[in-house]
Formats: C-alpha cells, sequence, structure tokens
C-alpha cells in the first residue's frame, strides 16, 4: 500500500484482504460462512470453515456472475447470506450496465443444502408487497433479514428525492424469501451532520440481540474517511414495525481513528464466537484515507473484527482497540 499515511499498527492487519461489505455467518450445525463484495463487483463468493479464523485461509468459490449485460451487469454489491424457511438465500444488489445506478436488490437460492458445492438459481429483484407502491422502485440495495417471534423481516436501504438523493432504512415483513407482506416503514434517514458527509447515507444495517433489545447499526456518509457507523434500538416485546418505538443514537457508535490506522469503518455484521460467549462486528475498513477519484472504486478495503463489549447498562460499545482474531 504505497500511501503516505499508511502505517502499520497493531490494530489495523486486516483479517480478509480486499473483501468489502463483509458478513460472517453462523449456520445451526457450527459451521461459518463468509461474503463479502469483491473489487471487480462481478462476483459472488462463499468461503466455509468450521471456525471463524479457518475462514482467512478457507477456499472461496464463486457462486454466481454478473450477466453480461441489462440488470444485474454491474456493481454487484453486499451479498448475505440467510437460511430461510428450511433453505438457503442470498441477498446481494446489482445495477445495470446501460444505467449504472439502477441498483435493486436481488435474490439467490440454492438447489441443495451445500451452498459451497450445490448450484445456486436467480429468483430475480426483490418483491414488494401488493399494497406498497414505494419500494424497490429507486436504488436499493444493502438488504439484512432478522428473524423476531417467529417471523422474517427484511430491512434494506433505498434513496429518495431527486439530485443526489438520500439514503434512508426501512423495514417490511416478508411473507416469502422474494417477497415482502408489509408496506415499507422508514426506520431511520440522515439527520445528523456525520450521516451527511459527501452523501445522506443510512445503508447497511446489521442486527444484534442482546437481554432483550434489538440493536441495528448502520452506515452513514459516504465511502471514505467519513464513513462510519450508527445505532438504533428497540425493545424486543415492542411493535418492530412502529418506527417510533426505536431509539437512534445521536453520535456514532464506530468511526475514523487515525492513530489506529483505521478509515471509514462501517457496512458491518454480527456473529457469535466459536465458544458461543462473546458477540463479534465483523467490518471493513481502509488503512489510508488518500483516495484518488471516487473511493467506491478504491479496492482496499478490508475485512477487520472487534469484540463487542457491553457497558453497565447492558449496552453494545465498539472499541477499535478491541481487535478480534479468531482465537
Amino acid at each position: 500500500m504505497n500511501k503516505y499515511n499508511y502505517k502499520e499498527t497493531e490494530y489495523n492487519t486486516p483479517f480478509i484482504y480486499n473483501r468489502a461489505d463483509p458478513q460472517i455467518y453462523r449456520h445451526s450445525d457450527g459451521m461459518y460462512y463468509f461474503t463479502a463484495s469483491v473489487p471487480e463487483y462481478d462476483r459472488l463468493i462463499l468461503r466455509k470453515s468450521d471456525s471463524i479464523k479457518g475462514l482467512r485461509e478457507a477456499e472461496e468459490k464463486i457462486i454466481w456472475r454478473k450477466h453480461s449485460s441489462g440488470k444485474q451487469s454491474i456493481h454487484i454489491w453486499a451479498p448475505e447470506l440467510h437460511y430461510l424457511w428450511g433453505k438457503w438465500y442470498i441477498y446481494y444488489a446489482a445495477g445495470d450496465k446501460d444505467d449504472i445506478w439502477a441498483i435493486r436488490p436481488y435474490v439467490l437460492a440454492c438447489t441443495g443444502n451445500d451452498p459451497i458445492r450445490d448450484e445456486w438459481i436467480e429468483l430475480g429483484q426483490m418483491q414488494a408487497a401488493e399494497e406498497d407502491e414505494f419500494s424497490f422502485l429507486d436504488f436499493s440495495l444493502d438488504a439484512t433479514v432478522m428473524l423476531h417471534n417467529g417471523e422474517y423481516y427484511y430491512i434494506w436501504a433505498e434513496k429518495t428525492g431527486t439530485g443526489k438523493k438520500i439514503s434512508n432504512l426501512y423495514i417490511a415483513r416478508m411473507e416469502a424469501p422474494d417477497k415482502l407482506s408489509t408496506p415499507q416503514e422508514l426506520l431511520s434517514k440522515p439527520d445528523y451532520p456525520w450521516e451527511r458527509s459527501g452523501f445522506w447515507v443510512n445503508e447497511g444495517p446489521a442486527v444484534l440481540k442482546h437481554n432483550g433489545r434489538i440493536y441495528l447499526t448502520y452506515s452513514a456518509s459516504d465511502t471514505g474517511k467519513a464513513y462510519c457507523m450508527g445505532m438504533l434500538s428497540v425493545n424486543e416485546t415492542e411493535d418492530i414495525l412502529d418506527p417510533n418505538n426505536w431509539s437512534k443514537r445521536i453520535t456514532p457508535v464506530l468511526c475514523t481513528d487515525e492513530k489506529k490506522g483505521i478509515f471509514g469503518p462501517g457496512h458491518n455484521s454480527f456473529v457469535k464466537s466459536d465458544d458461543g460467549k462473546k458477540d463479534i462486528c465483523v467490518f471493513h475498513a481502509r488503512c489510508y484515507d488518500e483516495i484518488e477519484g471516487d473511493p467506491l472504486y478504491d479496492p482496499n478495503r478490508h475485512t477487520m473484527m472487534i469484540e463487542v463489549q457491553w457497558d453497565e447498562k447492558g449496552e453494545p460499545v465498539l472499541n477499535l482497540g478491541k481487535i478480534y482474531r479468531g482465537e
């Protein structure tokens, strides 16, 4: 990395190099799966291991490649692997070479029980509920799925407005792996200055549950040094489709730390450690902030991990000094 302000520290050694928007998923059998955006934005990949640490060197399998033209032919972004209704699915976003910012959410389904070896088929674009006249009509991406009280909920980012537009977070209940059953509900919009650097952005939602409360982290601002993470939360006993039940922190929970050499941390996921006792925050970041051109196309966003801490009130604390390496 020939960058003027790049420095190697004890905190910024990547877990996996050149993999952005990382997700580590632990299945019910204890196996771990890793997926992420690749710098070329042209394919979907999976790794599998019986430990988090093992994912670093695990073989990477290409399970799907972009189309040569039309929809899903460019900007293949932010895949997430989920096991829903007894089957494997991958949620991801993609654009069109003829309209590169016509980003929409799509779904792949695995035809068998082994997501690494079995074939994947396209289910197409995610579908809104019948009475929903707004969802997925504009730039939409970064979907995650949450199981709550026996039902699945889809949480995603979508832009609205004119000009540069504003990216908000929305939630809806699912009726099928590729269709929603309720209209979208607005969860969060970029209200604060730290969410409005370069672009006004809330995106990349990730769910963490602890002691009867649901925490939803998200990423804010453009994808350079200003990229950071915010947090929403709600009690599990509340109606999670009612935005009034959610509270939002007024300051970011994770942001650039120049002394540690970590720039633009964001787009995270959460996973349990091998022993099931620790919550691990998996995110991407750069080791410098000198970027030529659009930071979206700088390839050096790397997967890193920290251990989630819990304060005296039982609230999560994300500290870049608590690096986790899968031990």
